[in-house]
């Protein structure tokens, strides 16, 4: 059984027991449960349910891991040549790590 659902405006494929990093979710702490309701597909046993815009009645259940974590740093590096010109800049994104529970529908 799996599920697609949308998370902070991105959309997740999910399944049980499955861990998953997503956008940063303030005010949530480490064994906090959280409920996401925008679910857009259902597969269950190969019966498909796509929702118009979401399945009524489904949810995905999952409980926080870690509050925050961040990625990779990214770089970004312009230059003009021959002017002298280089800027550096660098940058880190902030997630939440996130195990999925149960996916009811």
């Amino acid at each position: 059984m799996y599920g697609i659902v949308e998370i902070q405006g991105q959309q997740f494929k999910v399944e049980k027991d499955q861990r998953l990093f997503v956008h940063h979710i303030k005010d949530v702490a480490e064994g906090d449960s959280l409920e996401f309701e925008k679910v857009l597909l259902l597969d269950q046993d190969g019966e498909v349910r796509v929702g118009a815009p979401t399945v009524e009645g489904a949810k995905v259940v999952c409980e926080v891991i870690r509050p925050l974590v961040k990625g990779k740093k990214v770089l970004v590096f312009h230059k003009k040549r021959r002017k002298g010109y280089r800027k550096l800049k660098g940058h880190r994104q902030q997630f939440t790590q996130l195990s999925v529970k149960e996916i009811v529908g």
